[in-house]
């Protein structure tokens, strides 16, 4: 297992060593790497080179490193998505060749806070409707969704347990969603969606916060997903100007 000598760095033989003995299976998903000392044995590096890998893998998602634990190999995300798409959920996961499905946790109205007033361009005693779900793939949770339709805009003919709320919109409203604004921010362990999604202490969420807009540029859905980030990767297309 020895690192032969090319003309480039080091680390960098060493990073693409370790992830083609991932891709060959010799490092399972979820499974613990041998310490920085029997590691940097094997491969005939220092310590110091090693650790210089071992932490741009990290920075690339390949493993993960837990403090006076060790370090582990990520699991693959199953699900991955260019952010400037507007892509449902349940088309996410139709894409991966897998099943959607739906866990339905609550649903409700309430009035609208300051914030939400603002967001969405309603008064204070206009209701909103709130629907809670778990989306899911192969009856694995995968998603966490919370969402917020000020109730005038809500399809009557609604079957918000079973489908896509953009399928919702398409097929029961007069407002089809074209457009959304939105921003990710990352998450450790939550302490309500973490057990939801049946996570591990050290998977990390991903929420992705949107607001929906209809052809006529009216806001019409406010979303929070959480996205369990060991399943998903987001990506951005960037073009020059």
């Amino acid at each position: 297992m020895t690192i032969k000598p090319d003309s480039r760095h080091l680390y960098l033989q060493v990073i693409d060593h370790l992830k083609r003995d991932i891709e060959a299976g010799v490092y399972k998903e979820k499974e613990k790497l041998p310490s920085e000392f029997e590691l940097s044995k094997q491969l005939g590096v220092s310590r110091a080179t090693l650790r210089e890998a071992l932490r741009i893998l990290e920075e690339e998602n390949v493993i993960i490193r837990r403090h006076g634990v060790g370090t582990f190999v990520n699991a693959k995300p199953l699900f991955t998505s260019g952010i400037e798409q507007l892509t449902s959920v349940t088309d996410m996961i139709v894409q991966a060749g897998m099943k959607p499905g739906t866990i339905f946790l609550s649903s409700s109205t309430e009035l609208p806070s300051e914030e939400e007033q603002r967001r969405l361009g309603c008064s204070s005693d206009e209701e909103l409707f709130v629907v809670e779900r778990v989306r899911t793939a192969n009856g694995e949770p995968v998603v966490y969704c919370l969402d917020k339709i000020p109730f005038k805009y809500y399809p009557e003919d609604h079957q918000y347990k079973e489908e896509s709320l953009f399928s919702l919109f398409d097929r029961s409203s007069n407002r089809k969603i074209s457009y959304a604004v939105a921003h990710i921010e990352p998450f450790g362990y939550h302490e309500k969606v973490s057990p939801i999604l049946e996570c591990d202490p050290e998977t990390a969420l991903l929420a992705l916060k949107q607001l929906h807009y209809d052809e006529q540029d009216k806001a019409v859905l406010y979303s929070v997903n959480y996205f369990k980030a060991d399943k998903f990767r987001f990506h951005v297309l960037r073009k020059r100007l």
